[in-house]
């Protein structure tokens, strides 16, 4: 018997809550889910919207990633409160920096991910035992101003953004994912408030390898199921492509929320 996936419905994972630590001496809370059957195929970090305006882990698209992608596309999940962030899962210590202070949360993350049994396989990726899978960061709106200014070190081998404002990013940040030649991908709503299709290519033409995805319809808190499964299915699309498309049934009998 198959179920409807429907908004609210959580598929099978491993989930864990974690406490992340920040260079200068902050804890933040977390979940990290991991496919129940099978090594993981890429790791999402995801990086909230701006917590001044409700912005957390738990932000609806986000959780609808960790909710489905462990099983549907065997893709690993890491949520967490960026300081002074709270959810239902706790808050994190510390205050809200306007982005630069949080250059440590998501050092933290890409840390705990890097070190994380859970996130190195029994079979290996490409069949070398150990082997991580690629670690993507996926930034949400305030989260995409963070992957671009503080995601591009060595660890992380590419970066989705939703939502992406270029407000706190600049060119410089552009001009270096240009020159690292890692994966850069951009979902702009066709009815953004910030940064539309249009400007989007312009502004994302100096990063070559950048690939800009207009959404018809969609808006940019990403409201409807609809415009949810068309960006699960594209950040899959990039990390995991076998495993699109997403089915919009599931042969068990997931928990609701």
């Amino acid at each position: 018997m198959h179920t409807e996936v429907k908004p609210g419905t959580v598929l099978p994972a491993r989930r864990e809550d974690i406490v992340l630590h920040t260079a200068d001496g902050l804890s933040l809370v977390g979940e990290l889910a991991v496919p129940l059957a099978a090594d993981p195929a890429g790791t999402l970090i995801c990086l909230h919207p701006l917590p001044t305006a409700g912005g957390m882990m738990d932000s609806h698209l986000l959780r609808k990633a960790s909710f489905r992608l462990p099983a549907m596309a065997d893709i690993a999940v890491l949520r967490f409160n960026t300081r002074g962030t709270a959810s239902e899962r706790g808050r994190s210590e510390g205050e809200f920096g306007g982005g630069g202070p949080e250059r440590r949360d998501v050092a933290a993350a890409i840390a705990f991910c890097s070190a994380s049994p859970l996130l190195a396989g029994s079979r290996g990726v490409g069949g070398s035992p150990g082997a991580r899978a690629p670690l993507w960061l996926l930034g949400w709106s305030f989260g995409t101003e963070l992957a671009l200014k503080w995601g591009n070190v060595p660890e992380v081998d590419g970066a989705i953004l939703l939502s992406p404002a270029l407000r706190r990013a600049t060119d410089a940040d552009l001009d270096g994912w240009a020159q690292s030649g890692k994966p850069l991908a951009a979902l702009i709503p066709e009815f953004d408030d910030y940064l539309r299709p249009e400007e989007a290519r312009m502004r994302f033409a100096r990063v070559p390898q950048a690939e800009v995805i207009a959404v018809p319809g969609a808006k940019h808190l990403w409201v409807g199921e609809n415009y949810v499964r068309i960006a699960l299915n594209e950040i899959v699309r990039l990390v995991n492509p076998a495993a699109v498309p997403l089915p919009d049934q599931w042969p068990e009998h997931p928990r609701k929320e």
